[in-house]
């Protein structure tokens, strides 16, 4: 591990039951965020707001490896590099596909002047991530810095992700709303698509987290660190 003081036994344990309760929580929420989205999306022909429903699958998938790993850290001890990063890779894959599928239904609502059908529901749903989202971040960005985990605070980078994913769609269904210009809501699909292939890229090489400065001061010495690995690789 690469955190900033040595932490006794119990303490790593306590902090790492409760990145595992963070993860478990990341992976309830998301579900049903995703399964509501995609089903508001789909009825109001919103492509942003179903490729948003996806993303919440991506990012569950993203919190049950790190959940898994936590916990066989738990039970065992430390997790299995080779089959962090194949995963990690897998990940990568479903950000790639997610980019593919938002891009395809953009350009084909531009191609069609498709105008779609404005959804209370989903704005609501939207704002309820913006404020959920960094609180959860946030938590566990403070798990990965006392831990000095990669996994921990690349799992953070993703839920960050989700925050700018929240307010890239909102932006795009609220203006639509209120302008009714029909090609909005395809240019905050293809917003989604660019986060999704710079995440993918990121998860790709092993490097979700490539800069822990600007949070509060904690960020400067984890700079070498940031970099999505096995906890205990050396630094």
């Amino acid at each position: 591990m690469s955190a900033t003081r040595q932490l006794d036994a119990p303490e790593v344990e306590r902090l790492t039951r409760r990145g595992l309760r963070l993860a478990q929580l990341t992976v309830a929420y998301n579900v049903v965020e995703g399964a509501v989205a995609i089903t508001l999306g789909l009825l109001a022909g919103l492509v942003s707001v179903v490729g948003f429903g996806i993303d919440s699958g991506i990012e569950s998938v993203a919190a049950v490896l790190v959940g898994l790993r936590l916990a066989a850290r738990l039970r065992h001890g430390e997790p299995d590099e080779r089959k962090e990063r194949t995963t990690l890779r897998l990940v990568a894959a479903t950000f790639f596909l997610l980019a593919g599928y938002v891009t395809f239904e953009g350009v084909r609502s531009l191609v069609r002047a498709e105008a779609p059908e404005t959804s209370a529901p989903a704005v609501v749903l939207l704002v309820a991530s913006i404020v959920v989202m960094p609180v959860l971040a946030a938590a566990k960005r403070r798990v990965g810095l006392a831990l000095g985990d990669n996994l921990v605070l690349a799992d953070a980078a993703e839920t960050r992700i989700c925050v700018l994913l929240s307010i890239s769609t909102l932006a795009g269904v609220v203006l639509h709303q209120l302008t009714g210009a029909a090609w909005l809501d395809p240019v905050a699909a293809f917003v989604i698509a660019a986060f999704a292939v710079h995440e993918g890229r990121e998860a790709w090489e092993g490097e979700l987290v490539h800069d822990q400065h600007g949070d509060h001061g904690h960020g400067h010495h984890d700079d070498a660190d940031a970099r999505v690995g096995v906890p205990g690789e050396p630094g």
